[in-house]
């Protein structure tokens, strides 16, 4: 991610309601096609998706279904979501908060197809020269601003009967977030890995809350156009048939899983053993069964509701938003969230349901 996220952000939301209002709740007829892209940037629970096209497992399920799908690295991760969102991509792999407040909130129907996994530690607030973080009043944070990092913040303050209001955030991208920590005067910040990992070594950093403590919250999804999955249903059910072939693999605790995952670790410019540590932080959904339960849960819309509301409180839903309803968001079972006629997300368990069931 680029430390122009906010810029982006804000951007894109003086523009939210009105693309909201006049694209209606729902989605817009598409055409029937062949050639599929995918956006994908550099997440240990994303690697998955470009180590099975280099290993043929992208083109074995694409030729069942009869299409042709191409995975394309973007290597500053909202500038990924930025492509979706312009359509130059048909999916793109996005946490639950970027969904809703990039597309969803443009005005682009973005339907959530695959739950991948959940930050389970690979958030975190590190802070010099402290026991816990009720010692963070007053500092200055340093963090990408209206970003996860930013949500992780505020659920974290939310715990120790702080806001923030109580700290000053300063602006900055994951690629300066480790030297700008390295200054002694800079004494807190919020990241996630690799450079989590790093702040903690740094001398006198402590991590005083991460998400493990925010379970199934901050949510790794590949998400796509919902009016072009509609009109190629096929394209679901080959990206479902990828996911979970290649969750499989790297599961296993053979020399093939061990293959595999130090093949995605060299792709995502890290070691075997620095990458098994990330893996160990992020909660995989490793069988469909088991994603399909957690999408489903009623957990699931109270997650939604504390990103909403996070998200329309710092403006990211647009100027016009009157209230966090502003955006309908579709749960499984027909519930909604926010306004029904508006409706810009959608969590569609319905791939996954085939795959679990063995109908792919």
């Amino acid at each position: 991610m680029a430390s122009r996220m906010s810029r982006v952000r804000v951007a894109i939301a003086a523009t939210a309601l009105l693309l909201t209002c006049s694209c209606g709740g729902s989605p817009k007829v598409a055409a029937a096609r062949k050639d599929f892209s995918i956006g994908w940037s550099i997440y240990a629970g994303w690697m998955p998706w470009p180590y099975a096209q280099k290993a043929r497992i992208v083109k074995k399920w694409a030729d069942r279904y009869g299409i042709r799908l191409n995975f394309v690295q973007v290597n500053d991760y909202v500038e990924s979501v930025n492509q979706f969102n312009a359509g130059k991509l048909d999916g793109v792999t996005v946490t639950n908060m970027d969904a809703l407040t990039i597309p969803a909130a443009g005005g682009k129907d973005t339907s959530a197809i695959i739950l991948g996994d959940y930050s389970d530690g690979n958030d975190g607030i590190v802070l010099k020269n402290a026991s816990t973080l009720a010692d963070i009043k007053g500092r200055t944070v340093y963090l990408v601003e209206l970003s996860v990092s930013h949500y992780l913040l505020a659920r974290g303050l939310s715990t120790v009967g702080l806001k923030l209001s109580d700290v000053k955030t300063v602006n900055t991208s994951d690629a300066d977030i480790v030297g700008a920590f390295a200054n002694p005067a800079a004494t807190a910040a919020v990241t996630w890995n690799p450079q989590l990992n790093e702040l903690r070594r740094t001398p006198g950093a402590k991590p005083v809350f991460d998400s493990h403590q925010l379970p199934a919250e901050i949510l790794d999804l590949l998400a796509v156009d919902t009016a072009t999955l509609k009109a190629n249903p096929n394209l679901g059910k080959a990206l479902a048939g990828i996911w979970y072939e290649t969750i499989g693999l790297m599961q296993r605790k053979d020399a093939a899983g061990a293959a595999a995952r130090a093949a995605m670790a060299k792709m995502a410019g890290s070691t075997p053993q620095a990458f098994d540590a990330q893996l160990a932080t992020t909660h995989l959904y490793a069988t469909p069964k088991a994603a399909v339960a957690a999408v489903t849960a009623p957990a699931l819309a109270g997650t939604m509701t504390k990103v909403r509301d996070f998200s329309f409180s710092k403006g990211l839903f647009g100027a016009g938003a009157k209230s966090a309803d502003a955006v309908g968001i579709a749960l499984p079972g027909g519930g909604t969230l926010g306004d029904p006629a508006n409706v810009k997300l959608r969590f569609d368990p319905s791939f996954m349901e085939q795959a679990a069931a063995g109908k792919l």
